[in-house]
């Protein structure tokens, strides 16, 4: 099997096992899926070096990984709630069937937006920020920055132009730029929507 082939494969699991934890969920006398988690993160384990995938390869391997995160974060969250129950007025949007909220709960929760500074931050109104020394060695946060972009302009319907490659060149050129001007060794970027507008801002960390 080619590495795209297990890439596939891998996608093709994670979105198993996000369907599988849903009915869990949904119905208590269901059991966690743990057979399906076990080979989702056998495979993200296997490529977790990266070495053997080329730059698109490990773009898309980076993108599940971190969804698989996000999710596990949120999994864990609700496997608490259903074994202790509700704690605090923001566990009750979480909507763990079996539990029984109290009226304070049910009163007062509010809506929790992802899990850190996920992509969906900038999405939300929240900045998506990353501090980049080198632009060429840390490939990874360059390719999460490009990823916060094109997802808060999809949103927002704005066009998305440009490559991940012609970006990476552009952050590269930039941060080395911002850094000579500025005698600083690292260069905070971030992704805001402000009026339904997004925009990339770059700017020394003093």
């Amino acid at each position: 099997m080619t590495i795209d082939e297990e890439l596939n494969h891998l996608d093709q699991q994670l979105r198993r096992l996000k369907i599988e934890y849903e009915i869990f969920f949904s119905n208590p006398t269901k059991r966690p899926p743990t057979d399906v988690e076990w080979k989702v993160t056998s495979l993200i384990r296997k490529f977790s070096d990266g070495t053997r995938m080329s730059f698109s390869q490990r773009f898309r391997y980076n993108e599940m990984a971190q969804r698989y995160a996000i999710h596990s974060d949120l999994w864990r969250k609700k496997m608490r709630i259903r074994e202790e129950g509700y704690r605090r007025p923001q566990d009750a949007i979480l909507s763990v069937q079996g539990v029984r909220p109290t009226e304070e709960h049910e009163s007062k929760h509010h809506p929790v937006y992802g899990v850190g500074h996920n992509h969906a931050a900038a999405v939300e109104g929240q900045p998506f920020i990353v501090q980049c020394s080198d632009a060429k060695s840390e490939r990874d946060k360059v390719e999460s920055l490009y990823k916060a972009l094109t997802e808060a302009k999809q949103k927002s319907g704005e066009k998305v132009s440009g490559s991940l490659d012609s970006f990476a060149a552009f952050v590269q050129k930039k941060t080395a730029e911002i850094r000579k001007q500025h005698k600083c060794e690292t260069v905070v970027y971030s992704v805001e929507t402000q009026g339904g507008q997004v925009k990339l801002k770059a700017k020394a960390k003093t």
